[in-house]
């Protein structure tokens, strides 16, 4: 199996873990508050930070797929070299957001989170833990880029 696909696998088997966790977590926090009207009070931020993660790590995984939501009415309408030129020149950019954005600046912010000993409200976690994801997806995103620079008809290395 080759490293993209394993990365693929992984990935959507943490978002389906995740996706899971995330539909019990508010099943619970509507039964606890309208049928036990005792609600919960870790519910509400663990749906919010499961959410980010979801949202994040979601965008890594489409990414990896070439599945993000894009404009490609120029590449779809250009020919076929000119598209593979604008293929390479889009992930280009998309690489270098990944780079800068999401893994430079999330380090930033989970360093100072970590720094400052940030912590959440109801669950006292660390906010370094929840923004974890940024740099991790960006170090997807980036190699995804980098793979379909190199191979832009699918990047299947």
């Amino acid at each position: 199996m080759k490293l993209k696909a394993k990365i693929d696998q992984v990935l959507e088997n943490i978002l389906i873990a995740l996706m899971s966790i995330l539909v019990i977590d508010v099943l619970w926090q509507v039964l606890s508050r309208y049928i036990l009207s005792s609600p919960s009070s870790f519910t509400d931020e663990l749906a919010g930070f499961l959410l980010i993660w979801v949202g994040v790590l979601g965008a890594a995984y489409v990414a990896g797929r070439q599945e993000h939501l894009s404009i490609d009415l120029l590449v779809q309408r250009s020919a076929p070299a000119t598209s593979k030129k604008l293929k390479i020149v889009i992930n280009f950019f998309i690489g270098l957001f990944a780079l800068f954005v999401m893994i430079v600046g999330g380090i930033w912010l989970v360093a100072t989170r970590f720094m400052f000993n940030v912590d959440s409200a109801a669950l006292h976690l660390p906010l370094g833990y929840v923004y974890i994801v940024l740099p991790i997806s960006g170090i997807l995103i980036l190699y995804y880029s980098i793979l379909f620079i190199i191979k832009p008809e699918g990047g299947q290395a």
